[in-house]
């Protein structure tokens, strides 16, 4: 408890003595009666007349000490439904720029690209970005917990824009409804900030300068927007998103099974106010969300997988952020899912955003039908219902707290509940941040008595220091059966679930140097512990890696590093994790390990990567080796094959070794029009899974997509399952 106590008062006084001030950098919208042609020429007569262009971008990379090498002027100007941006970016001479397709949502580090970064709000803990590359691919997303993390693109919404490219510079033009935005009526200042990624000249910059240890859109730095005529009520927004799809699948395990489906439902979204979202979605179809890319996985706990489903993106961050990645109250794929297949829903209805300066709610109610799964269980229908809220305090900080219920519908009706506390940490220079939680269970079951979890983590980050400390507890008793904690679960001999009581210690150190080079941008030597101990403190895990990671100027990569592994197994288990049953007894395993692991120059047209790990596997070895090349013709085409190979010896088994290939095609041959094509074979999952995907933007926000699904055997290559999907949806706004 005292232990506890210390850590809480780091926290809070942290946020007074680790902040830095920031030299202001404001720019002006004016405000416009005309809207602006967006063409992508800077001839409308507000641009013509403008007055003083904003430039004077920094460099963030290869260096942080000077201005940008390559310019970038911004505009910006507003009317009552619109803010708009016009930038006009330099280009070394007779150089096209560097994209790798024509896809939306694309990765800002590997494209030519230019991003708007808004914090309506100014808390620096939440915002949007909107991107452009040259060849005039969108890519919008949201910002949370600050920028840490990044952008989350996977967030749609209706905004507008056109680029035009010159022999020495490109230029932009964009126009974002109000609508699309989230902010308070009449607020005359926003923070703002504008990046710029220029591949040919190896550089990224900033118009407000952000340290290069930071994120581009880091909330943290940002400069001010000013609106001479601030935006008032941003008008009703309701959206009508009706869907109808068509699926065929075929069993071919099953002669003469197959089975035929028309279906159709609509998603509803109202804004009752300039800051709040109403979200309803009624029969919902996910059918156009990829599969996942698989992985082999050597670890006795199930891995991770994120959420890509529409209806439950806007404001996740409200509720998924609650504990850590392996401590979840709250895992929205719990819903609608089960061990990958899909579980109707009756319908989803969320109210969210932001009711105040310092207040974030959220409000969220599911229910599912009745339904029978591939291996003949028999799921009763259930209702999940979240409450969520976060309160801002100091500069960027905030508490929060959290509810999660779920209600089985079955004959005796099951319980279960979560109710959590989290304290998050951000410092105004966001050099300090850390998290403290404490979360409760309660089960229908009555097996109640320590059923919580806690945790706490502090991270400090400048330009040389990388240092953080973690601590976990979860309790066996502790079920969030909406959330994710797979540590607390082991399979023991006979197949049965067993849960155990874990504590987890993960402090870690890097160390980042800048060498006078023309050849290496950075040196970073680290050292890395994750320990797990159980409820009598006695160590059953322990992984430790010493690392150097060296990044050459241009964007290539080499790491080595040793790795020491201590696993205490407690029954008898398969290593392989390939279900033949080859065990390995129950014991104490000590064994070492080093790594290589290599990354070309990712602005190339081929772009290789090679990883490998070596050495002893509990009371074996055991050789890693992934290997990935991609091949551009850009902007048209993008191939990527990747081979993931795992050779393991172990003296009570026979050598295995475990192939994954996993070969990924993209065209792109319009800015509106992707076809995906890739294969998975996976000899740990008996599985080979292909998937051949189009999908065809015919309106801003409106798809048709045409999906063809084959799962064969890995032995004979014989197909077992097929189906074909076509689905559209169409969306259509006040």
């Amino acid at each position: 408890m005292r232990s506890g106590l210390c850590c809480l008062l780091i926290f809070f006084f942290s946020n007074f003595i680790f902040s830095q001030s920031n030299i202001e950098k404001k720019i002006i919208s004016k405000f416009i009666q005309i809207p602006v042609k967006i063409d992508g020429v800077l001839n409308d007569s507000i641009w013509q007349y403008y007055g003083t262009v904003h430039s004077h971008f920094y460099q963030q990379y290869p260096y942080d000490t000077s201005l940008a090498v390559f310019q970038s002027s911004v505009m910006v100007a507003n009317d009552m439904k619109n803010l708009y941006v016009a930038a006009l970016c330099k280009l070394p001479n007779l150089k096209k720029p560097v994209v790798q397709s024509l896809k939306r949502d694309f990765s800002f580090p590997t494209n030519d690209a230019f991003v708007v970064t808004i914090d309506p709000f100014s808390d620096g803990q939440n915002g949007f970005s909107f991107g452009l590359n040259p060849y005039g691919s969108q890519r919008e997303g949201l910002i949370q917990t600050g920028g840490a993390m990044g952008v989350t693109t996977i967030w749609d919404n209706i905004w507008y824009s056109s680029c035009k490219i010159h022999d020495s510079i490109w230029t932009i033009e964009m126009k974002i409804p109000f609508k699309s935005l989230r902010f308070k009526k009449g607020r005359a200042e926003w923070k703002i900030n504008f990046s710029r990624n220029n591949l040919h000249a190896n550089e990224s910059s900033n118009w407000f300068k952000v340290p290069r240890q930071f994120n581009n859109s880091t909330l943290a730095y940002t400069g001010t927007l000013i609106f001479e005529n601030p935006p008032g009520k941003r008008g009703e927004n309701l959206a009508f998103i009706p869907y109808v799809i068509g699926r065929q699948y075929y069993n071919y395990l099953q002669p003469q099974t197959s089975s035929r489906m028309v279906n159709a439902g609509a998603d509803f979204k109202w804004t009752p106010g300039n800051s709040m979202n109403l979200d309803l979605t009624l029969n919902p179809d996910f059918s156009q969300v990829e599969a996942d890319r698989q992985i082999i996985n050597l670890t006795r706990f199930n891995i991770f997988f994120p959420e890509q489903r529409q209806f439950f993106l806007e404001n996740s961050d409200l509720f998924e952020r609650f504990g850590f990645r392996q401590i979840r109250p709250f895992f929205s794929r719990r819903i609608g899912l089960e061990n990958g297949e899909f579980v109707p829903i009756i319908y989803g209805i969320r109210l969210s955003g932001k009711p105040n300066q310092r207040w974030r709610i959220g409000l969220m109610n599911t229910q599912t039908l009745k339904s029978s799964l591939s291996d003949n269980r028999i799921l009763q229908p259930e209702n999940f219902s979240v409450g969520a809220f976060q309160y801002n305090i100091f500069a960027r900080s905030n508490m929060a707290g959290i509810v999660v219920h779920r209600l089985t519908c079955d004959t005796t009706p099951k319980q279960n509940s979560v109710f959590g506390l989290d304290y998050n940490l951000a410092s105004r220079d966001n050099r300090w941040m850390g998290k403290l939680f404490f979360h409760h269970s309660l089960s229908s079951d009555k097996k109640n008595e320590n059923a919580f979890a806690h945790a706490s983590w502090i991270n400090y980050h400048d330009l040389n220091w990388n240092i953080s400390w973690n601590h976990e507890y979860v309790d066996k008793n502790y079920r969030a059966e909406t959330g994710f904690t797979p540590r607390i679960f082991q399979r023991d001999e006979f197949g049965m679930i067993r849960r155990f009581t874990y504590w987890r210690l993960e402090p870690n150190v890097y160390y980042t140097f800048y060498p006078k080079s023309k050849i290496i941008n950075k040196v970073q030597p680290g050292i890395y512990l994750d320990a797990y101990f159980n409820e009598k403190l006695l160590n059953t895990d322990q992984f430790v890696r010493s690392f150097v990671e060296i990044t050459g100027q241009k964007t290539w990569s080499v790491s080595f590093g040793h790795q020491y592994n201590y696993t205490r197994l407690l029954f008898q288990t398969d290593v392989s994790f390939t279900g033949l049953m080859n065990t390995i007894p129950a014991g104490n395993y000590y064994y070492y390990q080093g790594y290589l692991k290599l990354n070309g120059d990712q602005r190339k047209d081929i772009y290789p990567s090679f990883q490998i790990t070596f050495g002893d596997y509990f009371n074996g070895k055991k050789i890693s080796q992934l290997y990935e090349i991609s091949l551009r013709i850009r902007p048209y085409l993008n191939l990527t094959t990747s081979y993931n190979r795992e050779d393991i010896s172990l003296p009570q088994q026979k050598n295995i070794t475990l192939h994954l290939v996993n070969p990924r095609l993209e065209i792109t041959p319009a800015t509106n029009l992707f076809f995906t094509f890739f294969w998975q074979y996976n000899t740990q999952n008996q599985n080979i899974n292909l998937n051949a995907r189009m999908q065809w933007r015919f309106r801003p926000m409106s798809d048709f997509y045409l999906v063809w699904i084959d799962n064969y055997t890995h032995t004979h290559v014989s197909v077992k399952n097929r189906a074909v999907i076509a689905k559209v949806v169409i969306w259509l706004n006040t």
